[in-house]
């Protein structure tokens, strides 16, 4: 049985062999070095956030404040809020969408390296 302890909870969005847009629940390990390029902090949104798009990158978004419902191409949706990494890896296709159903978004977005490992172990495992 795994420690919990030694993770925190994530939530990846990657794309189906199709292009579809899909979401998995995992986690990420704790005090594990990631391949990471820089980082920076955002309050704002965009308009184009407010539809359906694809992540622009592989990242993680680290939410600091607000929770926000996504929106997958099946029409299944997730919460997103402080403590719940979210691993976006939906980098081709429609994408997902999201909408703020609490407070401000406030989030980190960290891009991931080029060809490096996400780490993110799915719950299926």
């Amino acid at each position: 049985m795994n420690d919990n302890s030694e993770f925190i909870s994530a939530i990846r969005l990657f794309n189906d062999v199709d292009g579809s847009c899909r979401f998995e629940k995992g986690k990420l390990p704790l005090l594990k070095p990631m391949n990471t390029t820089t980082f920076w902090i955002c309050n704002r949104t965009e308009d184009w956030e407010k539809v359906d798009h694809p992540a622009p990158r592989r990242q993680y978004v680290v939410t600091i404040k607000g929770k926000i419902r996504f929106k997958v191409s099946d029409g299944s949706t997730f919460l997103i809020e402080p403590g719940i990494i979210l691993l976006a890896e939906d980098v081709k296709g429609k994408g997902h969408s999201w909408e703020l159903e609490e407070g401000q978004w406030e989030r980190i977005y960290i891009p991931i390296a080029e060809n490096a490992e996400s780490f993110f172990i799915p719950d299926s495992i």
